[in-house]
């Protein structure tokens, strides 16, 4: 053992952490790595560090953070500051934002199962085989669809 750190290619880390050799150069440009040390034959070459890195920029993009929030707050932990203010904050608002889309997801679903209801008044009226007219049927406005549907029989009264 020489006592010198292990360090790694951009392949090899891209290795060890799933990614492409590519990401792991785009991370460099893009500020999320430091400028990695270069080889006489001009391979790039990272310490430990790099490695755990990368493996943090995983876990923090599975949580909804961009690129570009982590360039930011790893510039400012690398010059000595402290972002976990900002980190804290950057959470709350994904936080919002999901709680958001699930309430527009939650809103869609309901819309869905409407939809799927009284499409399938209209198929039972148009009988197997023949056009019902569905996707057309979004189209209507929903007094429209609604009047028409309760002009429809309803199944098993004739």
């Amino acid at each position: 053992m020489t006592g010198h750190p292990k360090r790694y290619t951009s392949g090899q880390i891209a290795r060890l952490t799933g990614l492409s050799a590519d990401s792991i150069r785009h991370y460099e440009r893009v500020g999320i790595l430091p400028r990695a040390v270069r080889t006489e034959a001009g391979y790039r070459q990272y310490g430990e560090d790099a490695l755990q890195r990368v493996r943090l920029v995983q876990a923090a993009l599975k949580i909804g953070f961009g690129l570009r929030e982590l360039a930011e707050v790893f510039r400012v932990r690398d010059q000595g500051g402290a972002p976990c203010r900002r980190v804290f904050k950057l959470t709350e608002e994904k936080l919002e934002e999901i709680t958001h889309q699930i309430g527009e997801l939650r809103r869609t679903e309901r819309y869905m199962r409407q939809v799927l209801r009284e499409w399938d008044l209209l198929m039972k009226k148009a009988g197997p085989g023949r056009r019902a007219f569905l996707l057309q049927a979004l189209d209507q406005n929903s007094s429209a669809r609604t009047r028409r549907l309760s002009r429809l029989p309803q199944p098993g009264r004739g």
